[in-house]
């Protein structure tokens, strides 16, 4: 019986696995590769290392395989972004909620990059991040600081979470597993 569903198995895997690829990114310190990480494995860490160009890390979510590029937010590294965003079913604008003083930054940045003619169409997941910390920014803050309301042409999500707490880490697993 055992081999039987191990075949079984295989074979489903075969016709109903899914795959899709994300790109993750955002400003330096946002929780970019925390919010990986638990994703990947549950886990958080307080000293995190910065990103130095990409990580590529694949998650296995019941039949769906992720690849996630998790992307360097540091200036010297932006002008990677669009290159590991073409193609991709999702791009995850990860979002420190609590550092305001980044708002305008992340603002240009984002929009510069969805400028884009080859990310045209692509579905944005907005993560406020952070939602731990004191005096961090509502979902309807990040909204209206990033200029949400004025994307077009494509399907645009806002959630705050919190990769420490691993808030609302439920949903941007569902979020993105309905574009698998």
């Amino acid at each position: 019986m055992g081999l039987f569903s191990g075949l079984l198995n295989w074979l489903r895997s075969l016709f109903w696995s899914k795959s899709m690829d994300i790109a993750c990114i955002g400003l330096q310190n946002a929780g970019k590769t925390s919010l990986v990480n638990i994703l990947t494995n549950n886990q958080f860490s307080e000293s995190m290392i910065p990103t130095v160009g990409f990580n590529l890390r694949k998650i296995q979510k019941g039949n769906v395989t992720l690849k996630v590029w998790d992307l360097a937010g540091q200036p010297r590294f932006r002008s990677i972004w669009e290159r590991y965003c073409r193609g991709v079913n999702a791009i995850v604008w990860v979002l420190d909620s609590a550092d305001r003083e980044t708002f305008s930054t992340s603002r240009a940045e984002l929009h510069a990059l969805l400028e884009k003619a080859e990310l045209k169409g692509i579905p944005l997941l907005v993560l406020a991040n952070k939602n731990d910390l004191p005096d961090h920014a509502t979902v309807d803050e990040v909204i209206s600081a990033l200029g949400l309301a004025t994307i077009r042409n494509r399907e645009v999500s806002c959630y705050a979470i919190s990769a420490k707490s691993s808030r609302n880490i439920d949903i941007t697993l569902a979020w993105l597993m309905k574009r698998a």
